[in-house]
C-alpha cells in the first residue's frame, strides 16, 4: 500500500514538473516572436551575404579562431555567478550631465558619451550617433540589464535630427529594439554590416534608409563624409541563431576629422593593419569594461586597448563599453580606473568625460579625470 502511495505520488511529481516545463517552453517560444528579437537575413541580402570572405560553413567568421569563452564552461559559469565584485554596480547614482542638446555647439565639433558603448558626434554640420541603447535595459529578458542610476541623461525623443547611425553588431546592449524604433523618423542613413538591415526593415526603416556593407567596404556618403567598414574580432546574435550578421567597426572620414569606430573586439592584428591602412586617427573610440579572462578573444582588457590605440596610430584614446550595464563581474569603475592609470604610465592621450558632458574635440582635456572617485 505505502509503495502504490508512493509510486502515484511520484508520478503525479513529474506530471507537474512536465506540465511546468511545458508551460515554460510554449512561454519562451511565445515570447521568442517579439519584434525585438529581429529577424534573420533572407531572400537577396542572405545571397549577398554568401558572397562574403568572412561568410563560411553557414555562418560569419574571424580573421582568426576565437572561442567565446576559453576555459572549462562550468568554471566559467561558476565564476560568473558566484565570484562578483562587491563594487559590481556603484552605490549611488554615478555623477553625470543631463543633456539639453540645444546647447550642441554651432561650427564646434564635439562628443557626447551616452554611457556604455553609445555616443553622438556632431563633426562638419552632421550629427552621427553610434549603437544608441537609451531605454531602461539592455538585456532580452524582462526586467534585465537595468542601467545605473543617473546614466539616463537623454530619451531617443530629445536627440536631435540624426544624419547618421552607425551599427556596430546586433547584440543588445549596442541594437536596441526600443530606442531604434523611436529614432527611425529621425535617422537619414544606417551604416551596418551584412545581415543587420534585415533587424532594422522588419522594424520599419526603409531599405533606402540602410547602407550595409562586408569588412573594407568604402562608401562615400557625399560632402566630404566617408566611411569604411573595417575587421573587428566579436560575434552576433539576438535569438537562437548565432553570427548570421556581421559584426564591424569603422573608419569615419569628414572633412576635419578622422576617428575610429570601434565597437566590440578582443584583440588582434587587424588594429595594426587598420592602422597601417588609414592612420594616423584624431580619435580612436575602443571598448573597455564587461571585460573578463574567461572571453579573452572578444573582449580586450586595459592593456590590449593602450596597445590597440598605438597600433591604430590614434593622437587620443576614448574607452567606452562600461559605467552603465553590467556585464562582466570587475567593479564597476574598474575598466576606467586601469586604463586611466595606464595611459598616463604609457603617454597615452586619454579622454574620460561624464557621460552626457559635451566634449569639444577641438580643445580635448586628454588627462584623466578619476571622476569615478568622486561622489555625485
Amino acid at each position: 500500500m505505502k509503495a502504490a502511495k508512493k509510486t502515484r505520488r511520484i508520478v503525479y511529481i513529474l506530471r507537474v514538473l512536465l506540465l511546468v516545463l511545458a508551460v515554460f517552453i510554449a512561454t519562451t517560444a511565445i515570447y521568442m516572436t517579439h519584434p525585438l528579437f529581429g529577424k534573420k537575413p533572407s531572400g537577396a541580402r542572405l545571397e549577398r551575404i554568401k558572397k562574403s570572405p568572412q561568410y563560411r560553413d553557414g555562418k560569419f567568421q574571424n580573421t582568426h579562431p576565437t572561442p567565446q569563452v576559453t576555459q572549462n564552461i562550468g568554471v566559467a559559469l561558476y565564476e560568473y555567478f558566484f565570484r562578483k565584485s562587491p563594487d559590481i554596480k556603484p552605490a549611488v547614482a554615478i555623477p553625470a550631465i543631463a543633456i539639453d542638446w540645444n546647447k550642441l555647439p554651432v561650427g564646434q565639433p564635439a562628443l557626447v558619451w551616452l554611457g556604455h558603448s553609445s555616443y553622438l558626434l556632431h563633426l562638419d554640420g552632421k550629427n552621427i550617433l553610434v549603437d544608441p541603447v537609451l531605454s531602461q535595459q539592455a538585456s532580452p529578458m524582462p526586467g534585465g540589464g537595468k542601467p545605473f542610476p543617473g546614466t539616463n541623461v537623454t530619451t531617443a525623443a530629445a536627440l536631435p535630427q540624426i544624419d547618421y547611425l552607425f551599427i556596430s553588431h546586433d547584440h543588445y546592449d549596442h541594437m536596441d529594439f526600443e530606442t531604434l524604433k523611436k529614432l527611425r523618423t529621425k535617422v537619414g542613413k544606417v551604416i551596418c554590416g551584412l545581415g543587420v538591415g534585415s533587424h532594422l526593415e522588419y522594424w520599419g526603416y526603409s531599405p533606402e534608409q540602410i547602407i550595409e556593407g562586408d569588412w573594407w567596404d568604402a562608401v562615400d556618403l557625399g560632402g566630404g563624409f566617408s566611411v569604411v567598414l573595417t575587421p573587428a574580432r566579436h560575434f552576433s546574435g539576438r535569438s537562437i541563431w548565432g553570427a548570421n550578421t556581421l559584426w564591424t567597426s569603422y573608419v569615419l572620414q569628414t572633412p576635419s576629422k578622422k576617428i575610429y569606430l570601434g565597437g566590440d573586439s578582443g584583440y588582434d592584428v587587424h588594429f595594426k593593419e587598420i592602422g597601417d591602412r588609414f592612420g594616423p586617427f584624431d580619435l580612436a573610440i575602443l571598448e573597455n569594461g564587461q571585460y573578463d579572462l574567461s572571453w579573452k578573444y572578444i573582449h580586450m582588457q586595459p592593456e590590449e586597448v593602450i596597445q590597440a590605440t598605438k597600433d591604430l596610430d590614434a593622437k587620443v584614446l576614448l574607452p567606452v563599453h562600461s559605467s552603465k550595464f553590467v556585464l562582466a563581474n570587475h567593479a564597476w569603475y574598474e575598466p576606467l580606473e586601469r586604463i586611466s592609470r595606464l595611459s598616463i604610465s604609457q603617454h597615452v592621450p586619454l579622454l574620460t568625460p561624464l557621460i552626457g558632458e559635451i566634449v569639444n574635440l577641438n580643445a580635448l582635456n586628454t588627462t584623466p579625470t578619476f571622476w569615478w572617485k568622486k561622489k555625485s
